[in-house]
């Protein structure tokens, strides 16, 4: 029996106490990067011009509203409470949007507003440890302008930045609405990602299974892949709402040559949900695969047992017979007593060992 430990899970925080008394709408950080500095980037264009900024001030964003141009700004880092009110003051954004901002405990949702479109996602991906990450992303969207609020600089939006550099992308030729868009597709995209890796590993593991591979780690991995399916699952499920009720929005601030595309991200969104539920049912298979594969080993086990306890009863029974200590047993006085009842013994033997291969007990 191996002494070898396993790490434990870790045990989840419970982060959402920090929102016990407070008043709806107030500004509290419910996430683990306490004290990172919020850090600002600004991507101001049109069809024929595009600048790239970086700050820290607050303040040096607020002059992009307004200004006949397209702007994204990322932000990044949720901690300062006074920061993300000053961008909502601005914005106008309602302060329940503000509270969901910075909860990262908030599921997927959306909300629509008069001026903006408020949408919340989950960003899945893996860091560059192999761990499995899942970033709170609120997306605002306005007439000319969007606004993407996350935890920390990672994020999965390198393709989005490529794009609008590049002058002849259908991005620096749309609204914002496309824009908003194209951030929601690479979110939906990574989705692919991951619930293919999970795919991969339930999959090797009903390999391990069929071909009797079996660790000893097998339980734990499966229990290990439970969580992480449900994880996913909790994540990943509510955007087909989100998206469903964008593609049937009546806001003017999406247009309906963007319909089309939310309507293809639906699709995606679909497909991704259907793949997570059928790999969540194999999942659920794998304990009981395991089990019948350990049953079908207990059962060959006890058959071969069975096989050779059967063969030796009916040699034990003779070799009881003689051994007992009566004086006037006929065949203890022939000569050839001894080795007759070896070839009696010897028949049955091998009598029993052609029967059961005759009956395929004996593979």
């Amino acid at each position: 029996m191996s002494n070898k430990k396993h790490p434990k899970r870790p045990k989840r925080k419970k982060r959402s106490s920090k929102h016990l008394g407070q008043a709806p709408g107030a500004v509290v950080y419910v996430g683990e990067k306490e004290f990172k500095e919020t850090k600002l980037e600004v991507h101001d264009y049109t069809k024929t011009e595009y600048n790239l900024f970086h700050t820290d001030e607050i303040q040096k964003i607020f002059e992009f509203k307004g200004n006949d141009r397209i702007t994204w700004i990322n932000v990044n880092g949720l901690g300062h409470a006074n920061e993300i009110m000053a961008i909502g003051k601005h914005y106008n954004l309602h302060p329940l949007i503000l509270e969901d901002i910075v909860n990262t405990e908030q599921r997927p949702k959306i909300d629509e507003y008069e001026s903006y479109l408020f949408v919340v996602l989950k960003m899945l991906y893996f860091d560059a440890n192999g761990d499995f990450v899942v970033e709170h992303i609120s997306i605002v969207l306005g007439e000319d302008y969007v606004i993407t609020f996350q935890e920390s600089e990672d994020d999965l939006f390198d393709t989005v930045r490529l794009r609008l550099k590049d002058e002849k992308s259908r991005l620096r030729n749309v609204d914002s609405d496309y824009l908003a868009f194209a951030l929601m597709d690479a979110i939906v995209d990574n989705y692919f990602v991951i619930v293919d890796t999970i795919g991969e590993r339930v999959e090797q593991l009903e390999d391990d299974l069929f071909t009797e591979n079996v660790q000893e780690t097998i339980t734990r991995d499966i229990q290990t892949l439970k969580h992480d399916i449900l994880r996913v699952r909790r994540n990943i499920l509510p955007s087909r709402e989100v998206i469903g009720r964008l593609v049937k929005s009546e806001s003017n601030l999406i247009y309906e040559k963007t319909r089309d595309y939310l309507r293809d991200l639906q699709d995606h969104v679909v497909h991704i949900n259907e793949n997570i539920d059928v790999y969540r049912e194999m999942i659920w298979g794998l304990m009981d695969m395991y089990m019948t594969t350990i049953s079908n080993k207990m059962n060959s086990i006890m058959k071969v047992l069975t096989i050779i306890a059967t063969i030796f009863i009916p040699l034990t029974f003779i070799a009881g017979i003689y051994g007992m200590n009566f004086e006037h047993m006929p065949e203890l006085q022939y000569k050839y007593g001894y080795y007759v009842l070896w070839g009696i013994m010897l028949s049955i033997f091998i009598a029993l060992l052609f029967y059961f291969k005759k009956k395929k007990w004996l593979s």
